[in-house]
């Protein structure tokens, strides 16, 4: 085994998990604030907005699933795992269309700060492997 050449691989790995993080998480906080301003009165325009970052973010979040397992299996060979799961926004953003309350839009905007909660960890997780890579 060449470790230097899997080290390298799985920095390259994991900064490619980063970038996706990064991302997700600009898109969440996005997303977050037009949250808020839904919350305030904001209206059908705001949630086509809204959902729209939150899609955004979703398909940034499921890359950087993807990155992480890539990221995990670079790691096999000289650190080991990283996990990290995602649960997809489901009947909160079906409910947020129809069914346009304040209830609904203060659900929608917990499942963000859940969803931002999670980005950060992951984002904690691979900065401080790589870091010690």
């Amino acid at each position: 085994m060449d470790y230097e050449k899997e080290r390298r691989e799985a920095i390259e790995a994991g900064n490619r998990a980063l970038s996706s993080l990064k991302a997700a998480r600009a898109d969440l906080n996005s997303a977050g604030n037009w949250g808020i301003f839904d919350l305030l009165g904001g209206g059908f325009l705001t949630d086509v907005i809204k959902h729209s970052k939150m899609n955004n973010a979703q398909v940034n979040m499921e890359r950087a699933k993807w990155e992480l397992e890539n990221f995990g299996k670079e790691l096999s060979d000289i650190a080991g795992y990283i996990t990290f799961d995602f649960n997809t926004m489901d009947f909160l953003s079906f409910a947020d269309y129809f069914f346009d309350g304040l209830l609904a839009d203060w659900l929608m905007q917990d499942r963000i700060n859940k969803a931002k909660s999670q980005v950060d960890e992951a984002i904690s997780r691979v900065t401080y492997i790589l870091e010690r890579l």
